[in-house]
């Protein structure tokens, strides 16, 4: 039959639409695998609409959790939760780094249990994205890469670089065999449905000029000729070879994605940012869930077919896991707080989109697309067809400021500023991405225990190593990650220097000043082993400077440096020549001028004594001399355990 659309000041517009679809609204389909499909074979294919499982087009809500950043008890919560949130796919990236630390000896254990973390996914009936990688970023310590790979002769990181791209094929090679042995792709009846090469790589790809041109090629294509039975993905890779799809990775990939490069190939949002991940300094990230949930209509209103929350749970970087700067705590502000809780209204108003969508999946996925401005910054998009029988509409106001009321089919329509309702049977608003009906949480926490009242603290106090005890002397300063090899954050330098009485400043209240250059994070000084200062760069500023008074006797007197890092770099061009470490030594203020330390004889020490010797083992620290700390408030280096 004949109907119009009419806005506020065009007129009205006509279309031919079908009827009111009976029983629309209770039929939300079956986008993932039953109980029943657990382990039954599924082919999984594409076309320029959709992924397509078993003959069956799909819509799919993932949401990233990674297996490293929790624990396994916790793995089965944060799935159900997802799961009741909506989610029919997990996503997560696999962690070389954590996996293969020394080069040929693997942990695939605990926290680092890949298999096992797939195994309760499917148990549950989820679908798996699988991002190999092997470069990740990620705010993951030095992008996944392990350390011994800097070393290989030769070698430069994420080009057509031999080296590089002999280890990246056998360890994706290893890991596509891992889960083939193990039945996880979705044609050995596993969950596995995508699996990812490389990593927005287009954000260096220049850098590296024609090799990156033809890395990207030979990564996409060695990753085809790779026994998964599943797509290859890329994100943000537009140039993505032969069968492999190139996905969107952003806040509004409605807006921002330029489409895939192939008309075969659907439309995928491989990361859809739920807050920001914080370093040292920040304040809370925040992004509204009405924000969120308006970009997610927007991009299923605008063909895509698949949204993966990055993070959905960003969970916890544990011990020495995480980039530089970058906090411990990961996407607190994601659906499923750094704890696994629920935070509200974005779980649960991400759960009523994911409805309403569903509700919409007919239409979506087998309709005829037309779009209609009803007026400024004000439109409607339509899917239908007749012989299904189906018509869902999304009526948008852009207006970042004004509500509207359109009409639509004759019908008025109220639309609060940026928001999109959902029509799954182009008559009825199921949802708004601005009204939330969600329950609104908040997250206390109460002392269990107050640690600094009433009771007795024991201490045992590190040491300032000597120049001629320490185990590397030589006229250079060692650059720090190639000193420690990532086996620890702190790296000691430490010299001698002879100062004669006619050197030092007349009057005592001048001071010679310690100025230290460093590419690390941060360094502690110390001059005859006083604490002097400290300073620090930041996740923009790097290099940093330390600049502190000293006092220095006639005679010899020892400098000491304490270099300190907080994770490697995650990204960027030539990431195998990132350094750290202090970098120039200088005293001012001589009465013979200034006095460059660079070319002293320095000692070096990987890692403090209470690391050798394990103090926070519980086991270990039993063999350590414990004092009581009372009267040792404030001082440096100082281990404390109750």
């Amino acid at each position: 039959m004949s109907k119009c659309i009419q806005g506020l000041s065009l007129g009205v517009l006509c279309l031919v639409l079908v009827s009111t679809i009976s029983g629309a609204l209770s039929h939300e389909g079956s986008v993932a695998l039953s109980h029943e499909g657990v382990g039954r074979k599924q082919n999984v294919t594409y076309d320029g609409r959709s992924l397509i499982i078993d003959g069956r087009r799909e819509l799919f809500f993932s949401g990233s959790i990674h297996y490293p950043r929790s624990t396994p008890d916790m793995w089965p919560d944060l799935i159900a939760k997802a799961k009741e949130g909506g989610i029919n796919v997990i996503s997560t990236y696999v962690f070389w780094n954590a996996h293969e630390p020394v080069e040929g000896k693997f942990n695939f254990k605990g926290r680092y249990n890949l298999v096992k973390f797939i195994k309760l996914i499917q148990k549950q009936g989820l679908y798996v994205i699988l991002r190999i990688g092997p470069f990740i970023e990620a705010e993951w310590n030095h992008g996944g890469f392990p350390y011994w790979l800097r070393e290989k002769p030769g070698i430069i990181f994420r080009t057509d670089n031999q080296p590089f791209k002999y280890y990246m094929k056998r360890y994706a090679k290893m890991i596509v065999n891992m889960m083939n042995k193990n039945e996880l792709f979705a044609p050995q009846g596993g969950p596995i449905i995508l699996t990812q090469i490389e990593n927005e790589y287009n954000n260096v790809q220049q850098v590296f000029k024609e090799r990156g041109a033809d890395y990207v090629q030979w990564a996409g294509n060695m990753a085809l000729k790779l026994n998964t039975g599943v797509p290859w993905i890329m994100c943000k890779q537009k140039d993505a070879p032969g069968a492999v799809i190139n996905t969107c990775n952003g806040r509004n990939c409605g807006d921002t994605f330029t489409g895939p490069n192939s008309p075969n190939k659907p439309s995928l949002w491989t990361e859809n940012w739920t807050a920001q991940y914080r370093v040292l300094g920040d304040p809370p990230s925040q992004r509204p869930a009405e924000d969120l949930a308006f970009a997610v209509a927007r991009w299923f209103s605008k063909h895509g077919t698949l949204v993966n929350y990055y993070m959905y749970h960003g969970g916890t970087n544990f011990g020495r896991t995480t980039s530089s700067f970058v906090t411990t705590r990961y996407y607190d502000e994601a659906p499923l707080d750094e704890y696994g809780l629920v935070r509200e209204p974005k779980w649960g108003h991400l759960r009523d989109l994911h409805r309403a969508l569903k509700l919409s999946r007919k239409a979506l996925l087998w309709g005829t697309h037309s779009n209609y401005s009803l007026g400024h910054q004000l439109e409607a998009r339509v899917y239908q067809n007749s012989e299904k029988n189906v018509c869902s509409a999304f009526l948008a106001n852009n207006n970042t400021r004004e509500a509207a009321t359109i009409y639509f089919q004759n019908v008025p329509y109220y639309l609060p500023p940026r928001s999109i309702s959902i029509l799954p049977d182009c008559k009825t608003v199921v949802f708004n991405t601005k009204k939330v009906n969600a329950q609104h949480n908040a997250r206390t926490f109460h002392h269990v225990k107050d640690f600094s009242k009433g009771m007795r603290w024991k201490m045992f106090k590190d040491s300032i190593p000597n120049t001629e005890d320490t185990p590397v002397q030589n006229s250079l300063l060692l650059e720090h990650y190639n000193a420690t090899k990532d086996t620890t954050d702190f790296l000691w330098y430490t010299t001698n220097i002879d100062v004669g009485s006619n050197d030092l400043p007349l009057l005592n209240s001048i001071k010679p000043i310690l100025q230290v250059a460093s590419w690390g994070h941060a360094v502690h000084g110390f001059v005859n082993d006083l604490y002097v200062g400290s300073s620090h760069g930041d996740h923009v500023q790097s290099p940093f400077s330390l600049n502190k008074p000293i006092t220095l006797k006639p005679g010899k007197n020892k400098i000491s440096l304490l270099s300190m890092t907080t994770g490697f770099p995650n990204s960027g061009g030539y990431m195998e020549h990132k350094i750290a470490g202090v970098s120039k030594v200088l005293i001012q203020g001589l009465m013979t001028g200034t006095q460059d330390l660079i070319n002293n004889i320095w000692g070096h020490q990987v890692g403090l004594l209470g690391e050798k010797l394990e103090v926070y083992n519980p086991r270990s620290s039993k063999k350590v001399k414990w004092v009581d700390a009372k009267g040792h408030d404030h001082e440096p280096l100082i281990w404390y355990k109750q």
